[in-house]
C-alpha cells in the first residue's frame, strides 16, 4: 500500500478508534458506591465456590426484585386469595407485566400494585412496589411455615391498606446500598424520602461486608500466583468489638438513633459512630428487647460472650446456609463445654450425649415470638441470642423425652 494511502486509512480509521475507545469507556458501569468499589461480579470471577454456597443464605435472600424465581407465594384457585372478610380480599394475579396484589371490596377492584421487590427468603417474604421514586410496602405476605398469603406484619387485620411507605432504616439492612432523594409524591406534612432506583445494590453483596474491593481486585487479577488477599478487609483479622460491630450494623435492632446512614459503614469502623441508644435507655431489659432485632445486645449480656472471647463468627459461619442445622451450633458450643472445662451441661448422665449435641441449643438459645413479625395465628419464632439457662424449656424438652 501507497504511503499516501496510509495516510488516508489512517485519517479516516483514527476517529472511528477513538469512537470505540470511548463508547468501551462510557460503557463500564461505575459502581453507585464509588470508584473504590468493584461490584460482585468481579469478586465472583475469582471466588466461584464461595459464591454457589453464598446464594443460598440469608443475607443473599434479604432482598431482590420480584421475579417467577424469588415470589415463591400462590397464584392459582382459592389459595392465592388473602380474605380479610366477607366483604373484602387481596387476590394475588401474574400477568405477562408481572405480579399484582389486587384489592377487592364487594366484588369491585378498588386498589392494584405490582411486586416490584421481595424482601426475607428465610421464613417467609414481603413485597414492595414502587410509586414514583417511593417505596411502599404491600398488605400481603407469604409465610414459609403455613404455606399461605398472610396478612403483612403489623398491617390491619380488617382491610387491606397500600400506603406503608419504606424508609431507609429497612432498606439498610435488606439492601447493600440505596441513595436517598426527596420523595416526588405529594406530602401533606414532613419530609417524604425516596429513592434513586439506579442506585440500588440488591441483597447483601461482598463488599457490604469486606469494604471497597477494586484495589483487592486489580491486584489480585494482575498477580494470578499472589496467595496471600491484599487489600480486602479479612475480618478473621478484625478485633472482637470490630467484628460484632460489623455484624451489629444490622443486627443490633431498631431501638437506636442513627447518626449517619449505615450504608457508610466500614468494616474497622466503630458502630457507635452510626448508631446510639437513646440516653435515658439504662440497661438492656431482656424482658423487651425483640428477640427479632437486637441479637447483639443479647449475645452481649450472655455469660458465654462475657466469659469467653467469642464473637458472632465463633458460631456462624456466614458465606454458608446452615439456617435449621442445630447440631452443627451445638458441635461449635462443645469446642467450650467440655469436661477438661468442667462446664459440661448438668443434664449430662441423665440423658444420652446424642440429645445433649442435638438439644443444647433449643435449651439455651430458644425459638421465641417476634414482637416485629406479629401473626396472631401462627407466631414467627426467631432464635433468642441471649444464651442462658431457660427451665421452662428444659422441662418442656426432658418431659417429651421421657415420652419417647
Amino acid at each position: 500500500m501507497k504511503p499516501r494511502y496510509l495516510v488516508m486509512c489512517a485519517a479516516f480509521l483514527l476517529p472511528v478508534l477513538l469512537a470505540a475507545s470511548q463508547c468501551t469507556t462510557n460503557n463500564i458501569k461505575t459502581d453507585p458506591r464509588g470508584a473504590t468499589y468493584t461490584g460482585a461480579k468481579t469478586c465472583i470471577s475469582c471466588h466461584k465456590k464461595i459464591e454457589k454456597d453464598y446464594i443460598h443464605t440469608a443475607h443473599y435472600q434479604s432482598s431482590a426484585f420480584a421475579t417467577a424465581s424469588t415470589v415463591h407465594g400462590i397464584f392459582s384457585g382459592d389459595k392465592s386469595e388473602m380474605s380479610y372478610n366477607s366483604h373484602s380480599k387481596v387476590k394475588m394475579l401474574k400477568t405477562d407485566s408481572g405480579m399484582y396484589q389486587v384489592n377487592y371490596i364487594n366484588g369491585q377492584e378498588t386498589q392494584k400494585a405490582r411486586m416490584d421487590l421481595v424482601m426475607g427468603g428465610v421464613k417467609g417474604e414481603t413485597y414492595l412496589y414502587w410509586k414514583e421514586n417511593e417505596l411502599f410496602q404491600l398488605p400481603v405476605s407469604f409465610d414459609y411455615a403455613q404455606n399461605k398469603w398472610i396478612v403483612s406484619p403489623g398491617y390491619d387485620t380488617v382491610m387491606a391498606s397500600y400506603d406503608r411507605a419504606v424508609n431507609v432504616r429497612c432498606l439498610e439492612c435488606h439492601t447493600t446500598y440505596a441513595v436517598t432523594e426527596p420523595g416526588k409524591l405529594p406530602s401533606f406534612g414532613g419530609e417524604v424520602i425516596g429513592f434513586n432506583q439506579s442506585s440500588m445494590i440488591l441483597r447483601i453483596d461482598c463488599e457490604r461486608c469486606h469494604g471497597p474491593g477494586r484495589e483487592h481486585a486489580e491486584y489480585q487479577l494482575s498477580h494470578p500466583q499472589e496467595k496471600i488477599s491484599r487489600y480486602i478487609t479479612d475480618i478473621s483479622k478484625l478485633t472482637r468489638t470490630q467484628q460484632t460491630d460489623l455484624c451489629g450494623t444490622c443486627h443490633s435492632g431498631t431501638q437506636t438513633d442513627n447518626k449517619q446512614s449505615i450504608f457508610n459503614f466500614k468494616p474497622g469502623d466503630k458502630l457507635t459512630d452510626y448508631k446510639t441508644r437513646a440516653a435515658d435507655a439504662g440497661p438492656p431489659d431482656l424482658d423487651h428487647i425483640d428477640v427479632h432485632g437486637n441479637q447483639l445486645e443479647m449475645l452481649k449480656t450472655s455469660r458465654c460472650f462475657t466469659a469467653s472471647k467469642m464473637s458472632c463468627s465463633s458460631c456462624h459461619a456466614p458465606h454458608t446456609n446452615q439456617h435449621k442445622q442445630t447440631e452443627i451450633f451445638a458441635a461449635r458450643c462443645g469446642t467450650c463445654h467440655k469436661a477438661t472445662n468442667h462446664n459440661l451441661c448438668k443434664l449430662t448422665g441423665q440423658v444420652s450425649e446424642a440429645v445433649i449435641k442435638a438439644k443444647c441449643v433449643d435449651c439455651h438459645m430458644p425459638q421465641l415470638p417476634s414482637k416485629a413479625i406479629i401473626n396472631e395465628q401462627h407466631p414467627v419464632l426467631i432464635r433468642t441470642h441471649h444464651i442462658a439457662v431457660y427451665p421452662d424449656k428444659a422441662k418442656q424438652i426432658l418431659a417429651y423425652l421421657k415420652k419417647l
